[in-house]
């Protein structure tokens, strides 16, 4: 499990085995503030809700989720940890039926998105230049502000170049979407050969296929001509340079 800053004190708290009474208890409240959390907790987040005179025994939590994990082996949900922490979440075999409790239609992302997004998360940090100059098209800006209001891209700093462009990386949000600890989880673009049909985002936060990422980030899948709509791109005379700064790529026709 992916080590976690826990309160002050309990590194001085020496190991206890919980009984089995008291982790049945433990697992019923990690399992309920997972339910009731708007987003995933961490392991630190969850001995929290232990007060400092009745604290968790140490290791219970741990032992609470994987108890909480087998015992959803074959339901229809699942505990999964991400980059953010733990969080419960439907299985994705069941999701079409889930789905069809949700009215509102799916977002779906041009290919033209996926190709930008998968660049920034595998060649990280990144220039709007340079994924530019990777995909020979301009980036329109409705995409980088969509990628920036999903919160899965961040400027993380800026190029050490004239005009000083920003580089872009992606964030633990973008992680948790896509179900993943870390960006090494991510698949080798070497494993990638086909990227068949992108699937749609559910309106339980499904994960897109991280394999259709990947492959939007190899050159040879990029398509002739991308959907129309708000984010698509155009063509462009010719590559722009790494060192463009983001002002010239935004004075581009859009």
């Amino acid at each position: 499990m992916t080590d976690e800053t826990l309160p002050d004190d309990f590194a001085l708290a020496a190991p206890t085995e919980p009984e089995p009474t008291e982790l049945a208890l433990i697992a019923r409240i990690v399992e309920a503030a997972l339910l009731a959390a708007t987003g995933p907790l961490t392991v630190a987040q969850l001995y929290a809700l232990f007060p400092d005179a009745q604290p968790a025994p140490r290791g219970s939590i741990e032992q609470a989720i994987a108890q909480l994990q087998e015992a959803s082996a074959t339901r229809g949900v699942e505990l999964v940890e991400v980059a953010s922490g733990f969080r419960f979440q439907v299985r994705r075999e069941v999701q079409p039926w889930v789905s069809r409790l949700f009215t509102e239609r799916p977002q779906r992302y041009t290919r033209a998105t996926l190709e930008t997004l998968a660049l920034i998360a595998y060649r990280q940090p990144i220039t709007r230049g340079e994924i530019e100059q990777i995909r020979g098209v301009a980036v329109n800006a409705n995409i980088v502000k969509m990628l920036e209001e999903r919160e899965w891209i961040r400027v993380v700093g800026h190029r050490d170049v004239p005009g000083r462009p920003a580089l872009f990386g992606t964030t633990r949000a973008f992680l948790d979407y896509f179900n993943l600890k870390s960006l090494d989880e991510l698949p080798p673009l070497s494993e990638i050969r086909d990227l068949g049909e992108l699937e749609p985002q559910l309106p339980l936060e499904d994960p897109l296929p991280v394999q259709a990422l990947a492959a939007a980030a190899l050159p040879e899948s990029v398509p002739v001509a991308d959907d129309a709509g708000a984010d698509a791109d155009v063509a462009t005379t010719s590559a722009p340079t790494p060192d463009e700064s983001d002002d010239a790529a935004n004075d581009r026709t859009p």
